[in-house]
């Protein structure tokens, strides 16, 4: 094969390449990027079966653009990374939308809001300001909007910040001893770790953290910059899911109250 026929079968090939990535859910599929580690959000199943209430937003989606679904499996902190390399289409793990984030990637209309809550064992007399926590030890989920919150304002005033690659690794740690409190969504801390046994001497104290700069405006999906014929799709998805009541629907299952975003 001569140079410039095996420079031009090289081009054609990354070319195809390309495309195939960045319009996957042209050819009946979309990729959702995740990190199964944050029940009652997304999770497995004894039998390895994804579940959870983004794993549902995410499939009812897909029924209502007519694709097959596909789950890429990542690290939190390296979603937005793997969706930029075109690893997957779409992020769908619990983001919020951050002006940090926005940088980056393009998000979505928020598609549900949730609390964010500091986690204690029963009878401690921590709460979720800096003076209560100076020396102390709070773990949190690397790469999430919380990490990012507790790092700007109680990092630089005596509180220990422990950041851990998912959020079990943060509930073994504190039920150890080895941490003095954990901050996480309020929904993942029910769900996913008061309401099962190694839970129960725990508690949510004080009030929910705020600050929009780093905690966002709600969770949404993350697309790669500039991917507006995509994005248009899903946010139609999304807007006829919301009027119909599918995703008001799944929050009461899972929830028991209304998250959705309005």
């Amino acid at each position: 094969m001569n140079l410039k026929l095996s420079l031009s079968v090289c081009l054609a090939a990354a070319l195809v390449g390309m495309t195939g990535a960045a319009y996957a859910e042209t050819a009946g599929s979309l990729r959702f990027g995740i990190e199964a580690a944050y029940p009652p959000f997304e999770s497995k199943s004894p039998t390895g079966q994804l579940q959870g209430f983004d794993i549902d937003v995410g499939n009812a989606v897909c029924a209502k653009m007519g694709v097959k679904c596909v789950w890429v499996e990542n690290s939190f902190d390296g979603l937005i990374p793997a969706l930029q390399a075109r690893k997957f289409d779409v992020i769908n793990s619990a983001m919020n939308i951050t002006a940090k984030r926005k940088q980056s990637i393009d998000f979505t209309p928020p598609i549900y809001v949730v609390p964010i809550v500091m986690v204690v064992k029963h009878g401690s007399p921590l709460l979720p300001d800096v003076k209560s926590l100076q020396g102390k030890r709070v773990g949190v989920l690397q790469g999430s909007s919380q990490e990012d919150f507790l790092k700007q304002h109680w990092a630089n005033a005596g509180v220990s910040i422990v950041s851990y690659q998912d959020q079990d690794q943060v509930y073994a740690d504190l039920t150890a001893g080895r941490l003095d409190a954990a901050v996480q969504e309020a929904q993942t801390a029910q769900e996913g770790f008061l309401d099962k046994p190694a839970g129960r001497d725990y508690v949510i104290v004080g009030e929910p953290l705020k600050d929009p700069a780093t905690l966002g405006e709600g969770t949404g999906f993350g697309l790669r910059k500039g991917d507006k014929a995509l994005g248009g799709k899903i946010d139609a998805a999304l807007d006829a899911l919301k009027k119909d009541g599918t995703l008001s629907n799944l929050s009461m299952k899972y929830f028991k109250r209304d998250i959705i975003a309005k």
